[in-house]
């Protein structure tokens, strides 16, 4: 009786282990490319973030106040300090998220990083970092 419970609980703990620490690559861009290039970046960090992966799906994000020239932007690179860098393209921005309202001449764009991320970082012991706001940052390629 004891041995299928202990083969489920294996089982159980080694798809835990996988999920958290399986690797994700789904860019849209070559984000290193980007980083390591020449080319003039505008760097934003993030108004606010909110890190309450137990809540489930779309609750690791941070909203960021960028200036509606960059609108029109391809593409973007969202850098979370030791979750690594993302690169997406701009999609679905607001004047307003979770009380924090858009100044004149920029709208908000709300990002959210993988929930398998935030708690793989949260294990490691790095939630203050993940946490903090200052280590959320966007970098677009400057417009002229």
């Amino acid at each position: 009786m004891r041995r299928p419970i202990i083969y489920i609980l294996i089982l159980l703990v080694s798809m835990l282990i996988v999920t958290l620490w399986w690797p994700v690559h789904d860019s849209q861009c070559n984000s290193e490319a980007f980083l390591k290039s020449n080319k003039q970046k505008l760097q934003i960090t993030a108004s606010q973030v909110v890190v309450q992966p137990w809540r489930g799906e779309h609750n690791v994000y941070g909203i960021f106040m960028v200036p509606d020239e960059y609108k029109q932007a391809p593409f973007f690179v969202l850098s979370v300090l030791n979750a690594g860098n993302y690169c997406s393209q701009p999609f679905g921005y607001s004047q307003n998220y979770d009380d924090v309202f858009a100044q004149p001449g920029t709208h908000l764009i709300r990002y959210y990083l993988r929930t398998r991320i935030a708690l793989r970082m949260i294990v490691q012991g790095s939630y203050l970092q993940l946490n903090n706001q200052q280590n959320w940052v966007l970098i677009y390629q400057q417009v002229k």
